[in-house]
């Protein structure tokens, strides 16, 4: 049995390693080593994430995939979840999430009853908290705009501020050669912006031509 940690954060301004102490101190904890870690800056609400599926392809049968929340793994529509849970059911990945006590046991080795029993009580939790925080990013995601809208109305909205220093830096690897794996890890930075910032990169060498 490996132990696999996943690590996420939303956005480029998050921090995905900050977990990385908690997930750790887990670990010692209830006596197991994490085998691999797996940090990407992707939303929750995305089915499509390279490093959870990564993850999940590296995975043999009976490797636990560990997690800080389970939000970290799921805020996806009710469709997208039973997509992804049953990619990990296929291959027999134990969900352990330290914000819910009832998957703890399934990183410690146990007999076949005890195993089934956890596995089908976690089971139902996982889609009772996949389910929460699904709302919970609907219902940000309602009062986000709302907010926009009033502040559309008042004419105050200015939009989200771009990070020029940081798009400079993924500029600047990228003219460097370096992969998006390199970037994202350096400059703590999603695909996506690595993508618009590669556009950018084109757009002006077209120009110039």
């Amino acid at each position: 049995m490996f132990v696999r940690a996943y690590l996420r954060a939303s956005t480029a301004e998050q921090d995905a390693h900050r977990a990385r102490a908690r997930l750790d101190a887990f670990a010692e904890e209830h006596g197991f080593s994490i085998a691999a870690r797996y940090i990407e800056n992707e939303s929750g609400a995305k089915l499509v994430r390279p490093e959870l599926f990564r993850l999940l392809g590296d995975c043999q049968p009976g490797d636990v995939l560990l997690t800080e929340q389970v939000d970290h793994l799921s805020r996806l529509t009710e469709p997208d979840w039973r997509q992804l849970r049953a990619e990990i059911e296929a291959k027999q990945v134990r969900i352990v999430a330290l914000d819910l006590p009832t998957s703890w046991g399934l990183a410690a080795p146990s007999d076949d009853f005890t195993g089934r029993m956890f596995a089908a009580v976690n089971a139902m939790m996982l889609d009772v908290l996949a389910a929460v925080a699904r709302k919970d990013y609907e219902d940000r995601r309602r009062r986000q705009a709302e907010g926009t809208a009033k502040a559309r109305a008042a004419g105050v909205y200015k939009g989200r501020r771009e990070n020029t220093a940081r798009n400079e830096g993924v500029a600047a690897m990228l003219q460097a050669g370096s992969s998006w794996l390199q970037i994202q890890e350096a400059m703590g930075c999603s695909r996506g912006t690595i993508a618009k910032v590669r556009q950018r990169l084109n757009s002006a060498a077209a120009v110039q031509a």
